[in-house]
């Protein structure tokens, strides 16, 4: 695993890069690489034993700066348009999480030659009508003594298991850590802060534009992003495919890395949907 800074446009920006082979943009969801911890998990380190995994940190988390030119997820979109210019990346297989799976959706609406295939687990930009997003940004809040289990429980099944506090435990965790996940906050409220949260009005009426096949990959038990709006992703999507996760949560690619990966690695080589 290495981790450069790229230029884009004048403006810094991370990427994570590990592995060999066939190019896969990853782009992040609010705990994740880059943001809940600096370093990959195991679904990451899976990815990058099959794919050349490229994995830039979003404008203000991790390294990468910019943030001050982020207003929408317009703003957002068009960036990672220029993020693949400066990776060289003419054509990209998408993988993206929660916020980074709403991210790559902007992208492949607006630019439909850009992207190859699309997988998205857990992917926010819709709303549907009973199935709201959380408010992510009050359940972050340290409160009560800084227990933490009401957002543990939106991002898995299961809020008492290790994982779960391991992840997100009660209290502070060390000073980087909290950094980047004020820093994965504060861009998330700069895009999505106005409730409803992290969705776009408009996007549903355009997915008709994706030209890319699309895997989708949701958590039953996801109660930061309702299960409902994978299934509007589905319905609306010209070619796509939804398998849901028995018993996960939100973070799908954390409680189930390998069954995230026996369902992406084979779709991102050949392109068919299960």
């Amino acid at each position: 695993m290495t981790t450069r800074m790229v230029d884009v446009r004048g403006k810094k920006v991370e990427v994570l890069e590990s592995g060999s082979g066939e190019p896969v943009l990853y782009l992040h969801d609010m705990w994740d690489l880059h943001t809940a911890q600096g370093g990959m998990f195991p679904f990451h380190e899976q990815l990058a034993a099959k794919f050349r995994l490229l994995a830039p940190a979003h404008p203000g988390c991790g390294e990468s700066d910019s943030i001050k030119s982020i207003a929408d997820i317009d703003d957002l979109a068009f960036h990672y348009l220029d993020v693949l210019d400066a990776l060289g990346l003419q054509n990209a297989a998408i993988v993206g999480t929660g916020l980074g799976g709403w991210v790559a959706t902007e992208i492949a609406v607006r630019n439909p030659e850009r992207v190859s295939r699309l997988a998205l687990v857990g992917a926010a930009g819709l709303q549907m009508p009973g199935a709201q997003i959380a408010d992510i940004f009050m359940y972050s809040q340290h409160r009560d003594g800084g227990i933490m289990r009401d957002l543990r429980n939106l991002l898995f099944g299961d809020a008492d298991s290790a994982l779960a506090n391991s992840i997100v435990p009660d209290g502070r965790v060390n000073i980087p850590d909290e950094v980047r996940r004020y820093k994965s906050l504060t861009l998330a409220g700069r895009v999505g802060w106005e409730p409803p949260y992290l969705h776009d009005r408009k996007l549903l009426d355009r997915l008709h534009r994706i030209a890319a096949p699309a895997l989708l990959i949701w958590g039953e038990q996801d109660r930061f992003v309702p299960l409902a709006n994978g299934r509007a992703y589905a319905a609306n999507l010209p070619k796509a495919a939804l398998k849901v996760l028995p018993g996960v949560g939100h973070s799908a690619i954390l409680e189930a890395p390998e069954q995230c990966m026996a369902l992406i690695a084979p779709f991102l080589s050949t392109g068919a949907l299960p």
